[in-house]
């Protein structure tokens, strides 16, 4: 917590947390002349409810950070980077752009941007990309968060929008089946929401972890009342831990319990879905002994919960169900098909479209839900619009003021793009099969030939910690004529720019966000920037001019989101009816708050989606028929071992912000490896050797921490820090054939123990 106390220059700042998609809110008030420039407190929001996490409590510390970037950077003829001049600056990546275009073409530039950007923001560098690089390549870090339940949300109800309701309702469900969100540690004031159902004993946990959310369940206090083979289920839920990349599994099998035993809500899948007889069909192949033996949950178990989701369904008279997937399930070669389950079965029993059931995706990000709606994607236009749309591309281009036959294609998506800054490479777009896209084809055509790129501008994404496969990223990165990166801090990223300028942050800056249940917020500002940090509304509308675009970019984010709500109006994602004023009068009288869809000015928003229709041609969901594939990296002799990463309470992402809060530092100052006693024992690892971890594409060292935690075949590694403990070198860039989403959260290792310690941290 903070601990100025000096009294109050300005009245005090309604805002929101600068870190995950639940948007906590917060009030700052300046506090000049102390030793943190804001005194940080919690509002009652309804995704807090007046409380935050310890990140959030922290949070002013980012603001005034050590190391914080407040002057541009260039790399000079000796190396290194050097203070310059913002003209120095901006006139040194005018230069180096044109000269990249000039010999390469226009997608010889591409852009990477940042689920952390607010709305304004991510719209003006996808219109920057569009209007004034006129290039395809643009994506973002949000392939690596959200893209394969929005694949899956998109195919199957026309429209993604991560929770379809607002998150309170979760409060009154009898039952709600988590699969890979450790909401307990990624959002801790989120659990509030779950205090209802685990007191009905319906919480529903899936993770090869027994994380802090699956103890959320209770099962160190078993029931008596459960079916024999069943095993322990808690007072308050259930927790299942697959094998690592089965959980695609779980679904077929809990699909197969309640279509044998008759507990599909018939009467909803006729009126209200189309395609279900195919999935039907398809889920007879995994009954629960089946499923067991691949998924190694014991098929009492997957009845039970089957049972208690179905009883807990409105049509058999429960309080109401919710099926919702994170990015434990997501980030997998097969992560599009496992949500689609996951939707299957929430269709089956009829809670998708229902006041008090649904469907939902926990976004990840801050702005996960607003980067990916508004520009930021390969493949899309404002308002959730498809590139390649005639009819989207006319509309946009019309709010934008150009020809629409100057707007590029669809570019490619993150992975790919970062695949092909590897130098001497100039390839054809793989098909169906190809390697790295298993069993699909990438966003571009097929046989469409595509130039490296050869400059690249990030803003507000890490990807030297972030991206997979991260080694080979560095040497990509390195390969480049230029290297642009906008940032708040020196990340690793920004370490190997050309170019490195400093823009302002959350708490320095108007705009909006889009919270993870499709709630548009508004960010404001509390303090001014420090030395010569800019907004990167004011750094595109400068390179803009240096490029000779005569292209409107305002720098006023309130103008920005009026022409961001033009052009979305009519889109999937429908902003026309907001406005900074409207979602201020909004929060100054106590409104219910907006979320999108907002199609007019005195629209009142939609917070619960699909009541009435879903968002296809013919108002039905789609339902899907999936199967189990597999990893793409799965264990081997010489790899025997299932890693699974994901995140620790202290830090957020790659850690660029929260490592550099002391607090959170000292909670958590490096990176570990988690392994079960038993895996210990069998490979002569103690708890606290360093051990290294080894895949195909490299190796990751850190201390090791005997658990029970984590299952005997599998470890576990958090994915904040950079260097030799940075554990997406060693995770496979594979990715999902309909999403772009790398496989993240499984791939095979050998382990062994360490004799000559490295530096852990770069």
């Amino acid at each position: 917590m903070t601990t100025a106390t000096a009294t109050a220059t300005a009245a005090p700042a309604r805002t929101h947390c600068p870190y995950c998609a639940l948007q906590c809110g917060m009030a700052l008030t300046p506090t000049p002349g102390t030793a943190l420039p804001v005194d940080v407190a919690p509002r009652d929001f309804p995704t807090n409810r007046g409380g935050l996490c310890r990140k959030g409590w922290t949070s002013a510390a980012v603001l005034n950070a050590p190391d914080r970037l407040t002057t541009p950077l260039l790399r000079g003829p000796d190396g290194a980077l050097h203070p310059a001049t913002w003209d120095a600056a901006l006139d040194a990546v005018a230069t180096g752009i044109a000269r990249v275009q000039g010999a390469h073409g226009r997608d010889a530039v591409a852009v990477f941007g940042g689920g952390g950007l607010t709305n304004e923001k991510a719209y003006a560098l996808g219109k920057f990309a569009r209007t004034v690089l006129r290039t395809a390549n643009i994506d973002y870090n949000g392939r690596f968060c959200m893209a394969s339940a929005a694949a899956a949300a998109n195919r199957a109800f026309g429209m993604d929008r991560g929770l379809p309701f607002p998150l309170a309702d979760l409060a009154g469900a009898e039952a709600v089946l988590l699969l890979g969100s450790n909401v307990a540690e990624t959002m801790p004031p989120s659990v509030q929401h779950l205090a209802g159902v685990r007191s009905r004993g319906g919480l529903v946990v899936v993770d090869p972890r027994r994380s802090a959310t699956a103890a959320l369940t209770g099962e160190a206090e078993p029931r008596a009342d459960v079916a024999p083979g069943a095993g322990p289920v808690g007072e308050q839920g259930v927790h299942l831990q697959p094998v690592p990349g089965t959980d695609l599994v779980v679904l077929l099998a809990l699909l197969h319990v309640v279509v044998a035993e008759g507990l599909v809500d018939e009467e909803y899948v006729a009126a209200r879905t189309t395609g279900f007889d195919a999935v039907r069909r398809s889920v007879a192949a995994w009954w629960p002994e089946r499923a067991e033996t691949v998924c190694g949950v014991p098929a009492e178990r997957l009845r039970h919960v089957a049972r208690l989701l179905a009883a807990a369904s409105p049509v058999r008279g429960g309080a109401g169900a919710y099926v919702l997937t994170g990015r434990g399930v997501e980030q997998s070669a097969q992560g599009t098909a496992t949500v689609t389950a996951a939707i299957d079965l929430a269709l089956a029993l009829g809670l998708p479209g229902r006041a008090g059931s649904g469907y939902g995706a926990v976004t990840g990000q801050g702005n996960g839900q607003g980067g990916r709606e508004h520009g930021q994607k390969a493949d899309q236009l404002p308002g959730y619009r498809k590139i390649d749309d005639p009819a989207a591309r006319a509309h946009v281009a019309a709010v934008w003021g150009v020809d629409p036959a100057t707007l590029p294609g669809p570019g490619m998506p993150a992975v790919e793009l970062l695949r092909s800054l590897a130098p001497d490479r100039r390839e054809v777009s793989p098909g169906p099969g190809s390697a790295g896209i298993r069993g699909g084809k990438s966003l571009l055509d097929v046989g469409q030939e595509k130039v490296r790129p050869r400059a690249l501008l990030v803003h507000g994404s890490n990807v030297v910690v972030s991206a997979p496969n991260a080694d080979r990223v560095v040497d990509g990165l390195r390969a480049l004529d230029l290297l642009v990166v906008c940032d708040v801090v020196p990340s690793e990223t920004a370490l190997l720019a050309d170019v490195v300028l400093p823009v302002t942050q959350w708490a320095e800056e108007e705009g909006t966000m889009t919270s993870l249940e499709g709630r548009v917020i508004r960010r404001r500002r509390a303090v001014d920037p420090p030395g010569e940090a800019r907004s990167e509304l004011w750094v595109l509308a400068e390179l803009a001019r240096r490029l000779g675009s005569d292209v409107a970019f305002p720098t006023d984010p309130a103008v920005v989101f009026d022409e961001l709500a033009r052009a979305s109006a009519g889109g999937v994602a429908d902003y026309a009816g907001l406005s900074h004023a409207r979602l201020d009068a909004d929060e100054a009288a106590r409104g219910p708050g907006l979320f999108w869809p907002v199609p007019a000015a005195g629209h009142p928003g939609t917070p619960r989606a699909f009541l009435d229709r879903f968002a296809t041609p013919d108002g039905r969901a789609r339902a899907v028929a999936v199967d189990h594939v597999g990893p793409s990296d799965d264990v081997r002799p010489d790899a025997p071992v299932y890693l699974v990463t994901g995140r620790v309470l202290g830090h957020y992402q790659s850690g660029a912000q929260t490592r550099r809060v002391p607090e959170l530092d000292r909670a958590a100052p490096a990176p570990f490896v988690e392994l079960h006693p038993l895996l210990g024992e069998r490979l002569g690892v103690g708890d606290g050797d360093r051990v290294r971890l080894t895949s195909a594409r490299g190796y990751v060292e850190a201390d090791a921490r005997w658990t029970d935690r984590v299952r005997p075949d599998t470890v576990f590694m958090p994915f904040h820090w950079g260097g030799v403990g940075s554990v997406n070198r060693v995770t496979t860039d594979a990715t999902d054939p309909v999403s772009g989403m790398p496989e993240f959260k499984v791939c095979a290792v050998d382990v062994a123990i360490v004799r000559d310690r490295q530096e852990v941290l770069a």
